[in-house]
């Protein structure tokens, strides 16, 4: 008898979606202290104008997007379900953050960013997904 089993793929489909998730923020944090040290944007406590929010969705996007592709990349299988868990949990944490800081004062008076934020979550999850397996399927 053969008692070899085949290996638990759930550790693999966490780390996929870990490793993408904190790509993300990772490259989105360094990315907002390059803007500000280099004065692009303002100090944290003032208002950022909407250009440079705009600026900051742009980006954010695609670094999404990106991070989503990792996390396809790097699922054990179903790459666009792996990049959505992903997608879901920024989608959450997005709704989150903007109910923290709705009220937050001058900093934080322009709402339309923090909704585009949550739009945007599974979209963008879903094209990093997409992106994959249309790789897979041109291998």
């Amino acid at each position: 008898m053969n008692d070899a089993r085949p290996p638990l793929r759930i550790g693999r489909s966490i780390a996929a979606v870990v490793i993408g998730i904190v790509a993300t923020i990772a490259i989105t944090i360094v990315t907002d202290i390059v803007l500000h040290a280099i004065k692009l944007f303002p100090p944290l406590d003032q208002r950022v104008p909407d250009a440079l929010l705009a600026l900051a969705t742009a980006y954010r996007t695609i670094y999404g997007i990106a991070g989503s592709y990792l996390t396809a990349r790097l699922a054990p299988s179903r790459p666009v379900l792996h990049a959505m868990v992903g997608g879901a949990l920024g989608f959450v944490v997005g709704i989150v953050g903007a109910v923290a800081t709705w009220n937050g004062g001058p900093a934080y008076e322009t709402h339309w960013y923090p909704i585009a934020l949550i739009v945007l979550a599974l979209p963008q999850s879903w094209l990093g997904g997409w992106l994959r397996e249309r790789q897979i399927a041109g291998a």
